[in-house]
């Protein structure tokens, strides 16, 4: 295959055997990727699911290997052609890389305005052992490497790596179900792989990756496992009790001046917690530790709420903070002993990539597009909604009159933090 010479074989419990190129195998031995190791995959997931335990390194590896794989299939079908010969060694250096910048504990942190571990991966990518070894394929190549992470390169193998159907939604999705014990990450990853192709797309002419007609049943088991892990995995409400006693407590350590945000991406998940057990013991730590986690005072559905409403519960962490600590008070409760939880992904379940038809031509599968044998991005709105919930966790049994917690939901956060700076009770009208 272009550019790519035989290097060594990496057994693994998913795809039993991963061949690994010279240039990958180098890119492996860095101080910032053998970090991955000690990252979760899943995060806090292990609490509720004792087998997710694996890494961030295991999935890169899997990305990578279906990046080999793919490129393959695209190369003996005749459909590089019009790519740039070096352009399939960056692709895959990005399949290996693209969680390189992750924080300890998956995603949580990203959710309390951390940078993106996107844009966190640029100075690991563009100086250091990192880029030295990138710039054997191009002189170019850590920034060429870096836009296909962040999903805004120009290149036309970008949705290989980030997109509607990227590798590595294919990747974490089985490898999660598998080490889950858990049948709900089942995809036909033959025929979905299989059913990839390059083509002009049918508004920008670009070339971009894109799916014969053929495989959109196999594109609708992505939907399903997407969906089904979300609803059982990924947002169980255990798993979003941990997660939101995680990020108060990095939260209020950060707020201390415990740990500084620059820091917080070069920790490993137990790096981070022994420099907060050192520095900053708390009862919130304390519960993580012992899995004494918190419960569901109360829980709504997404889809029993407006579209819009809650959504500042999400997006604006210091307003949720401040009404967190208010609600406490007024339950008799202290600081940090409730939480609000909303998680929000809004492309959890996107679908925006074109079709190849079997006439030959390209229509593009979004929401105002031609939707396909079903209408998989309506479907996929829905399924967001139904797998979403609002939840209040407390440490200790509370009551919470549903209808005031829904009706300060309601509330633009402009009047919710109008109310705070009044001292008026947000569980009263």
């Amino acid at each position: 295959m272009r550019g790519e010479r035989a290097g060594k074989s990496i057994r693994d419990p998913l795809w039993s055997s991963i061949a690994i190129d010279d240039l990958a195998l180098g890119l492996v031995d860095t101080a910032a990727f053998q970090r991955l190791r000690y990252v979760r995959q899943l995060g806090l997931a292990f609490l509720v699911y004792p087998g997710a335990t694996h890494s961030r390194f295991e999935h890169a590896l899997g990305a990578y290997h279906l990046a080999r794989r793919t490129l393959r299939m695209l190369e003996e079908a005749g459909e590089l052609g019009r790519v740039a010969p070096e352009e399939c060694a960056i692709v895959r250096a990005a399949a290996l890389l693209h969680d390189v910048g992750h924080y300890p504990f998956s995603h949580a942190l990203e959710e309390i305005g951390a940078p993106h571990h996107e844009s966190v991966a640029q100075p690991i990518l563009s100086r250091g052992e990192v880029a030295d070894k990138l710039r054997q394929i191009a002189p170019d190549a850590p920034s060429r490497v870096h836009a296909l992470i962040r999903g805004d390169s120009g290149s036309p193998l970008q949705g290989l790596i980030s997109g509607s159907l990227d590798l590595d939604k294919i990747e974490y999705l089985k490898r999660d179900a598998l080490m889950c014990g858990v049948p709900y990450g089942e995809i036909d990853v033959d025929r979905l792989l299989a059913s990839l192709t390059l083509l002009e797309h049918p508004e920008s002419g670009a070339l971009v990756v894109g799916v014969r007609e053929k495989g959109l049943s196999a594109l609708e088991s992505l939907l399903f496992a997407k969906y089904q892990m979300y609803r059982n995995v990924y947002w169980h409400h255990a798993v979003r009790s941990a997660t939101a006693m995680y990020k108060r407590l990095v939260n209020d350590a950060l707020r201390a001046g415990v740990v500084t945000g620059d820091e917080l991406a070069s920790f490993t998940d137990e790096g981070l917690l022994h420099r907060l057990e050192e520095r900053a013991m708390s009862p919130l730590l304390v519960s993580l530790r012992s899995r004494r986690l918190y419960k569901r005072a109360l829980e709504c559905p997404a889809s029993d709420l407006e579209e819009g409403c809650a959504e500042w519960i999400a997006t604006d962490h210091p307003l949720t903070r401040r009404v967190e600590n208010r609600l406490a008070e007024e339950l008799g409760l202290e600081p940090g002993a409730l939480l609000l939880d909303f998680p929000e992904k809004p492309q959890m379940l996107g679908l925006d990539i074109p079709v190849r038809r079997k006439d030959g031509s390209a229509r593009q599968l979004t929401a105002t597009g031609w939707p396909g044998a079903i209408d998989l991005p309506a479907l996929s709105d829905e399924l967001y909604r139904s797998t979403r919930w609002l939840r209040v966790f407390t440490s200790r049994p509370i009551t919470i009159r549903r209808e005031a917690l829904i009706a300060l939901a309601r509330h633009a956060p402009s009047d919710v933090a109008a109310r705070l700076d009044a001292g008026t009770s947000l569980l009263s009208g």
